[in-house]
């Protein structure tokens, strides 16, 4: 359970988080908090002029002054009220585009391993649902608790200047409102952070599930889905329909006990009118205060509700600073290569993944070197791609060094890293955009020229032609095919050829044709630069120059593929277990 100091600890540290968003807009918010309290003067004033005009209706004086000062207060509380809510309506959408900023900024930024571990689909609702709650609260909810507090003091102030009695008997509802409207606010509070934190976890779910749709299809699992994601959407329609219960109990005992507090004060003011005790002007004013007095009372407790709401979702958003950012420009620039140099090395690296129980990887040494094709093999779990990982600087070693150019990683500026690796994923996801956008988008501003030889290159131009749009036509929504989608992955890093190409299998959804004319590319791009392939399908690996034998996180074996395949046994029994021997035996995979 968590202590009490901790709680107040993690509720001013939200409450600190939901101003800092506030910040850079506190003019602004000063501006509408002045408005707001113009707005409150004149309501204020407006009782006070009421008792003038009854108060001339009685005396030989006219009634044309009042009337004026009453239609001059009604005029300006408007005017003032426009601009406010107009000030204060784009201020809350500046706070949102902010908050949305810096959270898309972050995730992009990210460490992998942190973001890895949260639901896709949590963080979409991090984005596009929590920052929604910071608009009341970060704005119009700060203003009105400031001019409902001022309005709510002023009006006893000036209840005492007409009538103390009155107002004691007043105060006393006010009290008792307060005091039980507060003992709901922490149970509000609750209730809306863990629908909150429902609504996440339906995304996350939500988000899986519609991606692994041929999964969950082909299992005949579509019912299981609906009510496991359902669950989570019961359970936050449950917290917040607790959330609104509470809120109407707060709302109803704010708003009764007033109204309550209004008879009494009729009764109370009407009996001393009658004994010639109380003016009638002054207790109408005084019922003008009191019928006011709910109002303020009434929107304060509104507004600390959101403020919750937004204590709430700012305590989810500060969930997401905990993930670190990359600094991909600290560091000094890739140095320049030297022939007969190697491209990278690896000496003595080991990696352990978190709250994993072995190493990943374990004391290994490789050498890449500038030019060639060098294939990576081994069981599943051998730490295939954690090199990978490890070269792109995704994770950082745990002990050892790796070194680019002859100077190690960690004094090396990341991005400048980056630029010299192209990277292609086993899935080889496509970004949302055109086709003519994915082929460029490692290098913006390639000519239609460059983009169709690319194309070419991968056995894609004629389908690429054969679209509606031609190269502007979006990916999604298309009849492109896994294999498709994969080649056009490919076309995005053959573009410009780096100096290293790292393919995560990038050929397992292509057909026996289209596979020989990648590897075609593959053979071309290793003349100019450095290739590094994980293989599952060894057919992809027989014309590598030097083959890198993983087994359990350590290098067990490196060779040719005749080499390994004559003097190693675990080698024989991946290729037996693919039914790959030599190349002439290697079966197409067929397009998928």
């Amino acid at each position: 359970m968590t202590s009490a100091p901790a709680e107040r600890y993690a509720r001013w540290s939200n409450a600190r988080l939901l101003w800092s968003f506030v910040r850079p807009y506190r003019g602004r918010l000063l501006l509408s908090l002045l408005l707001g309290l113009g707005v409150t003067a004149a309501s204020l004033a407006t009782p006070m002029v009421t008792k003038w005009v009854l108060d001339s209706i009685e005396a030989p004086a006219s009634i044309v002054g009042p009337v004026i000062v009453l239609l001059a207060l009604l005029v300006v509380s408007a005017g003032l009220g426009v601009v406010q809510w107009v000030l204060l309506g784009a201020l809350a959408e500046n706070v949102v585009l902010d908050a949305r900023r810096s959270l898309v900024s972050r995730f992009f930024r990210s460490v992998l391993g942190d973001l890895h571990t949260r639901p896709k689909g949590e963080l979409v609702t991090r984005v596009t649902s929590d920052t929604v709650l910071l608009r009341e609260a970060a704005s119009s909810s700060l203003v009105n608790l400031v001019n409902g507090t001022v309005s709510l003091v002023g009006t006893i102030v000036l209840m005492a200047v007409l009538d103390v009695p009155l107002l004691i008997s007043t105060l006393l509802a006010i009290v008792l409102v307060g005091v039980l409207a507060a003992s709901l606010m922490p149970r509000i509070a609750r209730a809306q952070r863990e629908a909150q934190e429902s609504v996440g976890q339906l995304g996350g779910l939500l988000e899986g599930g519609v991606g692994a749709m041929r999964t969950v299809k082909s299992s005949g699992a579509e019912e299981r889905e609906i009510s496991r994601i359902m669950d989570h959407a019961d359970d936050s329609a449950r917290h917040s329909i607790r959330a609104v219960r509470t809120e109407a109990i707060a709302w109803s005992v704010a708003g009764s006990g007033m109204q309550l507090s209004v008879i009494a004060i009729l009764a109370l003011g009407a009996w001393r009118v009658s004994t010639g005790g109380l003016e009638v002007s002054t207790m109408i004013a005084f019922l003008l205060y009191a019928f006011g007095v709910v109002e303020p009372i009434t929107e304060l407790t509104e507004d600390l509700t959101r403020m919750q709401a937004g204590v709430a979702a700012a305590e989810r958003l500060r969930q997401a600073e905990e993930i670190r950012t990359e600094d991909v420009t600290a560091g000094a620039p890739v140095p320049p290569g030297v022939d007969g140099e190697q491209l990278i090395t690896l000496d003595d690296v080991s990696f352990t993944y978190p709250g994993a129980a072995e190493p990943a990887l374990r004391g290994l040494s490789v050498s890449i070197p500038r030019r060639g094709h060098i294939a990576i093999v081994g069981p599943s779990g051998a730490g295939k791609t954690t090199v990978m990982s490890l070269l792109l600087r995704f994770v950082s070693p745990e002990r050892g060094t790796i070194s680019m150019n002859g100077a190690p990683y960690e004094s090396l500026a990341i991005g400048s890293v980056r630029q010299r690796i192209a990277y292609v994923e086993q899935e080889a996801p496509l970004l949302p955009g055109t086709v003519r956008d994915n082929v460029a988008y490692r290098h913006q501003g390639l000519t239609d020229d460059e983009i169709w030889a690319a194309l070419t290159a991968v056995h894609l131009d004629e389908t690429v032609r054969r679209l509606p749009a031609g190269l502007d036509e979006p990916v999604t929504g298309t009849s492109l095919s896994g294999g498709q989608r994969q080649r056009i992955a490919l076309a995005r890093v053959i573009v410009t050829p780096p100096d290293l190409l790292l393919l995560d299998e990038a050929t397992a959804q292509l057909d026996g044709l289209t596979e020989a004319a990648v590897h075609e590319v593959i053979s071309r791009i290793a003349q100019q630069g450095t290739v590094v392939t994980i293989a599952h399908r060894l057919s992809t690996v027989t014309d590598a120059d030097t083959i890198l034998l993983l087994d359990a996180g350590t290098l067990r074996a490196t060779g040719t593929h005749t080499d390994l395949l004559a003097h190693d046994d675990l080698y024989r029994k991946l290729t037996t277990t693919l039914k790959i021997t030599t190349p002439a035996t290697t079966e197409p995979a067929g397009q998928r």
